[in-house]
């Protein structure tokens, strides 16, 4: 992002020399107010990843009409090779050493391996609760365990459909990711009565044409750890959950799953990114004209970064699902609007609407 003008404002990179682990924090844009954006903590996350994530919270918030700019952070450990305690140890550093720049310049959240534990962790490094979102109740939260990012998305996907023509009732859906967003996005199609028909997550998947039905495939996950321990359904490596012919397909976990390795595979009518940058950049276009409906990351997602802005606002679990809804559903139907009108894409069309905001 060399001489682009939105940013970044700031690189913050971070040491901490007794668990010999790295962070950094990205905040791209703080036009519209102090930076937005989570803290992810994975063994991968490195400054590339995290500058392109703080852009899509830039857009993100910019075309959810929020009085917020985009940021980012990443912790460079995996979790899984190291004890709760380090990892509480590591994430009060990381919130001692933003001090001089939360909640004034940016303000986190939960990302992956990040949830509303790790958010008072962070506070007690930190001191301010107002740094953070997406932290338990006592402190004045409203938890992303609520599911408002998976929420959003299962609402995008509804308005993808409908623009579609194609009914909600009996829609199969393919759910990269099993976390958080893809939990709570299988919660609410299964709501609107959708077929979740196949999950994956980082040991592998499970495919089931009957439907895989949410109360059942979200305790196995609680109590085994993965959803390929299901014990109905057919077990399938995570890959060829991309590959399904579903009408709706959800990468909901990791960035650029969508390739070059399988892109000419997608079959999905429609691609609803639960994830931020789950598709390589490059590849969104041809993906167009292939007659895919791509309702893209900051606009889809965009549900956790509402609900901490109603949490920053004060309001209640009623009120913020209600702004996410109005929210959700204004921007995908601006996007529409705008792709129709002018013959963009609709990531294009989003992206001409964020940058008209932040001007």
């Amino acid at each position: 992002m060399k001489g682009d003008t939105l940013g970044p404002s700031y690189v913050i990179q971070m040491y901490n020399p007794k668990h010999d682990v790295w962070a950094v924090t990205v905040i791209d844009n703080i036009g519209r107010g102090p930076g937005k954006g989570g803290i992810r903590m994975t063994g991968t996350v490195g400054v590339e990843e995290v500058s392109r994530l703080a852009r899509a919270m830039t857009l993100k918030c910019a075309m959810a009409d929020l009085p917020f700019g985009g940021a980012k952070s990443g912790i460079m450990v995996d979790p899984k090779t190291i004890s709760k305690e380090a990892k509480r140890e590591i994430v009060v550093w990381f919130g001692e050493q933003l001090r001089m720049y939360a909640p004034k310049y940016y303000i986190s959240a939960p990302d992956i391996n990040m949830a509303e534990e790790e958010m008072r962790w962070f506070v007690e490094g930190h001191g301010d609760p107002k740094a953070i979102t997406g932290k338990p109740k006592d402190l004045g939260g409203l938890p992303h365990e609520l599911g408002s990012t998976g929420f959003g998305v299962a609402h995008s996907a509804k308005m993808a459909l409908e623009f579609k023509g194609i009914p909600v009732q009996g829609a199969t859906i393919a759910i990269e990711g099993y976390g958080n967003v893809g939990v709570f996005a299988h919660k609410f199609l299964e709501e609107m009565g959708a077929k979740i028909v196949a999950v994956s997550d980082s040991r592998g998947g499970v495919y089931d044409p009957q439907g895989l039905k949410h109360a059942e495939l979200s305790k196995t996950k609680e109590t085994k750890g993965t959803v390929t321990a299901h014990d109905k359904g057919e077990k399938i490596e995570g890959k060829k959950i991309f590959e399904l012919d579903v009408d709706v397909l959800i990468p909901a976990a990791l960035p650029d799953v969508i390739n070059y390795s399988n892109v000419e595979n997608v079959k999905a009518k429609i691609i609803v990114e639960g994830a931020n940058i789950s598709i390589v950049p490059d590849l969104v276009e041809p993906l167009h004209t292939r007659g895919v409906l791509i309702i893209p990351d900051f606009v889809a997602n965009a549900g956790g970064v509402i609900s901490s802005y109603a949490e920053h606002m004060g309001y209640d679990e009623k009120k913020m699902f209600e702004l996410v809804r109005e929210k959700i559903e204004k921007s995908v139907n601006a996007m529409l609007e705008r792709s129709k009108a002018t013959g963009q894409i609709l990531r294009q069309a989003a992206e001409a609407i964020a940058l008209e905001r932040l001007a």
